[in-house]
């Protein structure tokens, strides 16, 4: 059916026709709602409510700017309206049993972080305009989504729209009910934060290329360690400024030394895990399953790895809530 009609049909109130023009978009509008709130659950619930203020406002679509273009700037808005609304999530206490962790570095400031699904990329390849100033992997990782979540909500906008979407300072303008002055330096105040605190040019720990055999060997040699609760040969595999965080709980550990004593907490009292791979925001993940007694290994969390050259830089550990996401399940045979 040609798009005129399927316009035509979509204002007159013809949901199918507005399914119709609307699906191709569903993706890429959740993964820019995740880029903004730095959650899952979130974004699906902003993607939602784009949608369905799309369809009840479809009418009144005068297409000055493409659908696709429209469809950004109800899902921006929704994800402002979100970020200021301060209902974030809380911290939550430490909760792994039989685990005295050792004391963090920090407590973290981003504890509502959630990891994005590589298999939910799939489909959402759209080349982004040229004044775009990030790579696709760059713009997904647990880093840069990390890094946006401190950001004033109008400055995280602008930065996406503008630097990973590439879309025009007039377009950004006009979704946000703005001006091209106030869009320009909102962004340029963005990226000096940004910049302060994730330089993707000069930042060893950015993700290996996918698959790339640097990758796959330094993944392989970490299973072999973690399954055999090989502390030696894990701190091997870590660089000197390894960072580990665990969402939501705030606990932050930096530097070789003190995530040694972290993982030899998780190891103690001969606590073996088997772990699963999986791919999460363009990074190599695994969901931890704990060994019992019983010959069942139990979903604990997953894990998602951040590989620089042939040392693993970053480990970031989530609740065993989200293994359905990546098609894990919660328990498995022990191997």
């Amino acid at each position: 059916m040609e798009t005129a009609d399927l316009m035509s049909r979509a204002r007159a109130g013809d949901g199918d026709a507005f399914r119709a023009l609307t699906e191709a978009y569903g993706r890429e509008l959740q993964v820019h709602c995740y880029r903004m709130l730095g959650s899952l659950q979130d974004a699906e619930d902003a993607l939602q409510d784009t949608l369905m203020a799309a369809w009840r406002s479809f009418a009144a679509f005068e297409e000055r700017s493409s659908l696709r273009t429209w469809l950004y700037r109800i899902a921006t808005n929704k994800c402002l309206d979100a970020r200021r609304s301060g209902s974030r999530r809380p911290a939550k206490d430490w909760d792994v049993p039989h685990v005295e962790p050792p004391e963090p570095t920090r407590l973290g400031e981003v504890v509502w972080l959630e990891p994005y699904p590589d298999a939910l990329l799939e489909g959402t390849q759209v080349a982004p305009g040229p004044e775009a100033r990030y790579e696709r992997r760059e713009s997904i990782s647990l880093a840069f989504v990390t890094a946006l979540q401190v950001l004033p909500p109008r400055q995280v906008a602008v930065l996406i729209l503008r630097d990973v979407l590439g879309f025009h300072a007039s377009e950004v303008a006009d979704m946000l009910g703005s001006s091209v002055e106030s869009v320009n330096s909102a962004l340029k105040r963005a990226r000096s934060s940004l910049e302060r605190r994730w330089s993707p040019r000069t930042d060893p720990g950015a993700p290996a290329a996918r698959g790339s055999p640097s990758e796959e060997a330094v993944v392989g040699k970490f299973v072999r360690a973690w399954e055999s609760a090989d502390l030696d040969a894990l701190v091997a595999l870590l660089t000197d400024d390894v960072f580990i965080s665990m969402p939501p709980m705030p606990f932050e550990y930096e530097g070789r030394s003190l995530v040694a004593r972290f993982c030899a907490g998780m190891f103690a009292a001969g606590r073996r895990f088997d772990l699963v791979p999986t791919r999460a925001n363009g990074q190599p993940a695994f969901g931890a399953y704990l060994r019992a007694p019983n010959g069942i290994s139990h979903g604990t969390g997953l894990y998602v790895l951040t590989v620089a050259g042939d040392r693993v830089s970053v480990m970031t550990r989530f609740e065993n809530t989200v293994l359905a996401w990546f098609g894990l399940p919660r328990s498995l045979p022990t191997r």
